[in-house]
C-alpha cells in the first residue's frame, strides 16, 4: 500500500502493482475488518494539534443561538461544549482543503437545515450531525454556522496548500469578535493558529 485516504464513509487504497494485486490486497483488507472490532476501536493519538482562533456567535456564528434551542444548552454552554472536544480532521473534502471535524457530544447530533443557507464566508464554521466543517471557500450550505475562523485550510499560493491533514487533531480557542475582525482584517492565512508538534 503506497498511500490511504479516508473519506467519512469509504478509505481509498493506493498500491504498488508490481509488489501486489488488487484480489490479494482486498483479502488483507478482508481479513483486518473481520478481525478487529472497529467499532469500539480508540483513535491514536495525533501528533499533529492545531490552535485556531474561533469567535462564536453574533455576526460571526449567527446559528448559534439556533444550535442551543436545538440542542437544549444555552449558547454559552455550546461555546464551551465545543471549544473543550478534542476535534480531529475524519476527513478532508467538498472543496480543496476543506476538513469534516469531529465527533462533538450526542447533544449535537443534529440535522442539516431544512433550507439552504445561500451562503457563508470563507472560514465559517458550520455544524450538523455531530460534525463542524471550516469551510475553505464561501459556499452555499444546509449545516449551521455557529463561529468564524480567520484560518485559511486552503492557500494556493503557498509550498503546502493544504495544511491540515485527517487524523490531526484542532483545539478551537475562543475569541472576541473584535479579535476576529483584527485577525481576518490582517490577511495572514494561519488566522493567529498555532501548530503544536507530539511525539
Amino acid at each position: 500500500v503506497t498511500r490511504i485516504s479516508p473519506c467519512l464513509g469509504s478509505v481509498l487504497f493506493q498500491y504498488d502493482p508490481d509488489r501486489t494485486d488488487r484480489e490479494k490486497l482486498r483479502a488483507e483488507i478482508a481479513k483486518l475488518l473481520e478481525t478487529r472490532d472497529w467499532h469500539n476501536a480508540k483513535p491514536q493519538a495525533a501528533s499533529r494539534v492545531w490552535q485556531v482562533p474561533v469567535a462564536f456567535g453574533g455576526a460571526h456564528g449567527p446559528d448559534l443561538n439556533e444550535v442551543a434551542k436545538l440542542s437544549g444548552l444555552t449558547p454559552e454552554a455550546v461555546v464551551h461544549d465545543i471549544a473543550q472536544s478534542p476535534l480531529h480532521v475524519l476527513a478532508i473534502g467538498f472543496a480543496p482543503g476543506q476538513p469534516y471535524l469531529g465527533l462533538l457530544p450526542e447533544a449535537f447530533d443534529l440535522p442539516r437545515m431544512s433550507a439552504l443557507n445561500p451562503q457563508v464566508p470563507q472560514g465559517a464554521i458550520a455544524l450538523a450531525v455531530r460534525q463542524l466543517v471550516l469551510f475553505a471557500n464561501a459556499s452555499p450550505t444546509g449545516w449551521r454556522q455557529v463561529a468564524r475562523t480567520a484560518f485559511r485550510p486552503f492557500r494556493p499560493e503557498s509550498d503546502e496548500p493544504m495544511p491540515l491533514q485527517a487524523g490531526d487533531e484542532m483545539r478551537l480557542i475562543a475569541v472576541s469578535g473584535r479579535e476576529m475582525d483584527a485577525l481576518l482584517a490582517s490577511g495572514d492565512p494561519t488566522g493567529g493558529a498555532r501548530l503544536e508538534l507530539r511525539r
